[in-house]
């Protein structure tokens, strides 16, 4: 029995890697076979099809971001700086997701639409609670949340391209995505 989870979690990794540079379409499951030594029928067996596999994956991953990035509606520039270290140190994952908005094939992540129902619940009780501003609305903010603190990946189009400096300026730019979310939430905006 390990020696099936272990040749599961070969394939999971290959198809990781397999799906961020190809995405669904591109992936091949020969080329993923390959990579994690395995009999390309086996993945089949696991998996059903590409379609399938890939959802795994996504769901795989979004699963370690729902655990390792804490979400408290109370601290949302904190939040914000937590997404963008994630994001900086899980550039597949982001990939991934580019992958699955711009060929939308698979099957949504039920985890996906549960997390983000539970960050907008908490997001309505802390404006009603008077801690975040209700100049926007929960989705909104959650929307543009997410957007500012993912912005810098490798994989959004419209980030600075990667060079040597970036890492020494990588602070200051977690500070001012910080600083930009808890400016957009705070309350005071709404006397505005």
């Amino acid at each position: 029995m390990r020696n099936a989870e272990a040749t599961r979690e070969r394939i999971l990794e290959a198809a990781t890697a397999e799906f961020s540079a190809y995405g669904i379409a591109g992936a091949r499951v020969d080329r993923i076979a390959k990579n994690a030594g395995c009999n390309k029928n086996l993945i089949y067996i696991y998996f059903e099809n590409k379609e399938t596999l890939f959802t795994t994956v996504l769901q795989k991953h979004l699963a370690r971001a729902f655990e390792e990035v804490q979400f408290t509606a109370d601290d949302l520039p904190g939040y914000a700086g937590r997404l963008f270290d994630f994001a900086m140190a899980n550039p597949d994952l982001f990939r991934l997701m580019t992958w699955f908005g711009l060929e939308q094939k698979a099957n949504e992540p039920t985890a996906r639409g549960a997390a983000k129902n539970a960050k907008l619940a908490a997001l309505l009780k802390a404006q009603n609670a008077g801690q975040v501003g209700k100049t926007f609305s929960p989705g909104f903010i959650l929307t543009a949340i997410m957007a500012i603190a993912t912005a810098w990946t490798p994989a959004n189009p419209y980030g600075p391209l990667i060079d040597p400096d970036a890492l020494k300026r990588q602070a200051a730019l977690r500070r001012s995505i910080a600083e930009a979310v808890r400016l957009l939430t705070e309350p005071k905006a709404d006397a505005d």
